[in-house]
């Protein structure tokens, strides 16, 4: 949709929650700072993450980069129950320094908060599932992230930052959830070959065929460090030709909200190229 984001609001009979209220830019890509394009689109998905937050009930934070954490708002956590990753362990030093951040700006704003690693909680017929905290992608280099289950009946998996998955421990969660609806952040393709590995790509088709092949799930929404690579369709087609088979849809979140996807990131030098502008660093 344009900026690094998965924040996503869910509602059920029972309560309202919104996952991961943040958005950033790439401060670099192709040489070049974000394009005025991008900077305005993230301001724009900005505004609608802080009007959905204010209306929710429950916020959910997977871990404490940027894109997914905002410190520096904590009046969208007023009189909220906050799900979060706990804040020293299994964590990374970076993110280590952010959580405390984090937790000295909000103080006692939000009316409950739980760590939520490998628990559960229950909102009348609604539950939260957490997975263990799992690895940040391929390796622990950039910390853990916690997955995350909301089952009303009908069952809503978000990966958060596994970059595949690649990984057993952040494929079983989502086997074992067994969702019909799958938002998952995708294989890091856009760094194929430097940061990311052939074989990660090659196992993260495989699991996802895996779970074509062994849960309920009729939608998978693939987003986030995938939609950084232009070629992206190009890399998973194996997994969109085999869920096509399948009866399975595989969309992108600008699809599935019916809008058009606005890869901005990865097409920056064509902003500039297009749209010349100055420079601006953020």
């Amino acid at each position: 949709m344009g900026a690094r984001s998965m924040c996503t609001y869910v509602r059920t009979h029972d309560v309202s929650m919104i996952i991961d209220p943040s958005v950033a830019l790439g401060p670099r890509r192709y040489n070049k700072p974000p394009h005025p394009i991008e900077i305005r689109a993230m301001s724009e998905m900005w505004d609608k993450i802080r009007k959905y937050a204010f209306s929710a009930d429950v916020i959910i934070i997977t871990h404490y980069h940027y894109d997914h954490h905002n410190p520096e708002y904590a009046d969208l956590f007023k009189n909220k129950i906050l799900l979060t990753k706990h804040p020293s362990e299994n964590i990374n030093k970076s993110q280590t320094k952010r959580a405390a951040y984090f937790f000295d700006s909000i103080k006692d704003i939000p009316s409950e908060i739980f760590y939520s690693d490998g628990d559960s909680f229950t909102f009348g017929g609604t539950r939260a599932d957490f997975s263990k905290a799992v690895p940040h992608g391929i390796n622990s280099k950039l910390g853990y992230v916690t997955e995350v289950c909301i089952d009303d009946g009908e069952r809503f998996v978000y990966t958060s930052d596994v970059e595949g998955p690649s990984l057993p421990e952040q494929a079983d969660f989502i086997i074992e959830s067994d969702p019909d609806v799958l938002y998952c952040d995708g294989p890091m393709t856009y760094m194929l070959g430097f940061r990311y590995p052939q074989k990660n790509l090659d196992l993260s088709i495989g699991n996802l065929i895996r779970m074509i092949e062994s849960t309920r799930v009729q939608k998978i929404v693939l987003d986030h460090h995938l939609l950084r690579d232009i070629r992206w369709r190009e890399r998973m087609r194996t997994l969109i030709a085999y869920a096509r088979a399948s009866g399975t849809d595989v969309m992108t979140a600008a699809e599935f909200m019916g809008m058009p996807d606005l890869v901005y990131e990865a097409r920056r030098s064509e902003l500039y190229k297009n749209y010349p502008v100055t420079p601006i660093s953020i």
